[in-house]
């Protein structure tokens, strides 16, 4: 479990990053993976802790202590940590670079110490294998005769592709967007996940047979491929569209101009890094922007605000501000709610906790129809509820307000097509599990996995619950049809 004295040893070896004022005038990522050298210390952190509650922590599992051995034992053993890697993760690349690590939460060392490095590790290795020619398509060596359809690219939709593949099954991936990605693609921004990334691994899945059909949506519209055409051509589909449906906020002054769900505003610009056509782009350039949210999307429309030039960049979370530093003897290994800046907050940004948006302002004259301001005040929180402060209201000026309040399910017509059951929150209703009935909607042969299943959630649960539906379907196209009836 790397070097038995090494938590004593070193301390934590952070990953390099360029300066705020260097990264906000560039798309690129700006932090490269730890050196050689550097991830091997790290890697040397690692306690012979017994119990490995990293593993459990991570909700792919990953084999946290081995790879971690591999890599402080040295270059000659990081193939074998790539493939400990690969073992329960299939996109490393992407959780390396994205992912906000609950592993290292529930890391032991971080009862009483920095926990070790364990995503910048992640990164490094993977990074290596890519280099080093590693990563190699590994098609089936014999087919099933069964096919599968993935509607939806992202990390599940990719993930269930991947390991279905591989299985001897033929995999067809629908996306209604001109390229495969999901939200990979189009809505994280570049800064933090290069596409060059997602382009390798398409064309990896392609190598092992996985076909993608881009820019077609699947439903009952004109022009539309229907469910009834996919259940009929296909032995099972799985769906894995994600939680698409913005969380809108229906107060006075909604529909002034200038204020933009989230989406709508990263989309275009990731659009237009790849050159691809945008119509609808929106350019916070000069512009006073409010983001009204505090989550990883928030802080996305941050970065990209900075990027593009924003006069100020103020966001609003509403509930109350967390304490900076958590108490772990209470909490860990569980994730912990403490205050967390990200590199978008480092580039500029003012954050107010525990306010409230009352209603959006809007201007006068031939501004009569956009924004101008919004009126917010502040709140507490008691007994689990939301209280207006009397005498608390304030206004700010805004000519940009960006939504980034969540996702609260699939977009109802797909579910509506297919005619799945939904559950309470609206998500396609289908358990969890590792059996062959996993992942199954209400639907004969439809599955369901990742967001649309268990609602907004982290790349790295998606990813698991591709696996898991995987899994499931692969066993129930090789369950004899009078054993499964």
């Amino acid at each position: 479990m790397g070097k038995l004295s090494g938590f004593l040893d070193y301390p934590r070896q952070d990953e390099p990053r360029e300066t705020p004022a260097t990264r906000v005038r560039h798309w690129r990522e700006f932090t490269p993976a730890l050196p050689e050298s550097v991830a091997r210390i790290e890697a040397a952190r690692c306690m012979d802790c017994g119990i490995p509650f990293c593993n459990n922590g991570c909700p792919v599992h990953n084999l946290i202590p081995d790879f971690n051995d591999h890599v402080w034992r040295g270059r000659g053993r990081w193939r074998e940590a790539l493939d400990a890697l690969h073992a329960t993760n299939n996109f490393p690349e992407f959780t390396g670079r994205v992912c906000p690590a609950p592993c290292e939460s529930a890391c032991t060392l971080g009862i009483h110490q920095t926990p070790v490095g364990i995503k910048a590790i992640e990164h490094a290795i993977i990074d290596t294998g890519w280099a080093q020619g590693w990563v190699q398509p590994q098609p089936a060596h014999a087919r099933s005769g069964r096919s599968v359809a993935i509607v939806g690219s992202g990390p599940a939709g990719l993930a269930a592709a991947q390991q279905l593949a591989r299985a001897g099954h033929a995999v067809s991936v629908f996306d209604r967007q001109a390229r495969a990605g999901g939200l990979l693609r189009y809505g994280i921004p570049d800064f933090k996940l290069e596409k060059t990334h997602i382009d390798r691994r398409l064309a990896q899945l392609e190598a092992e047979g996985v076909v993608f059909r881009c820019g077609v949506g699947i439903g009952d519209a004109a022009g539309q491929l229907s469910a009834a055409e996919l259940l009929d051509t296909f032995d099972a589909v799985l769906l894995a569209v994600g939680a698409e449906q913005p969380r809108d906020l229906p107060i006075p002054g909604r529909e002034l101009g200038g204020i933009h769900f989230a989406m709508d505003f990263l989309r275009p610009q990731n659009q237009r890094n790849a050159g691809e056509p945008v119509a609808d782009a929106i350019d916070a350039a000069g512009q006073r922007v409010v983001v009204i949210g505090g989550g990883d999307t928030g802080s996305d429309c941050v970065g990209t605000c900075n990027r593009q030039g924003a006069r100020s960049v103020t966001q609003f979370e509403l509930l109350a501000q967390p304490p900076a530093q958590e108490n772990k003897p209470l909490v860990w290994p569980y994730w912990p709610i403490k205050l967390r800046t990200s590199s978008s907050h480092e580039e500029g940004c003012a954050r107010d906790w525990a306010v409230t948006t009352q209603a959006f302002l809007p201007g006068s004259g031939a501004d009569a129809d956009r924004v101008r301001a919004l009126r917010v005040c502040r709140v507490e929180w008691r007994d689990g509820r939301m209280h207006e402060l009397p005498d608390s209201s304030f206004e700010i000026e805004a000519d940009r307000v960006l939504l980034a309040l969540g996702f609260v399910h699939p977009r109802a017509p797909l579910l509506r097509a297919f005619g799945v059951a939904a559950d309470a929150r609206g998500n396609i209703k289908a358990e969890a599990g590792a059996h062959a009935c996993s992942y199954a909607s209400s639907v004969p042969r439809v599955y369901a996995a990742g967001d649309a299943r268990r609602g907004q959630s982290l790349v790295v649960w998606a990813i698991r619950e591709g696996r898991e539906a995987a899994r499931a379907i692969d066993l129930q196209l090789r369950t004899p049809a009078d054993a499964a009836r």
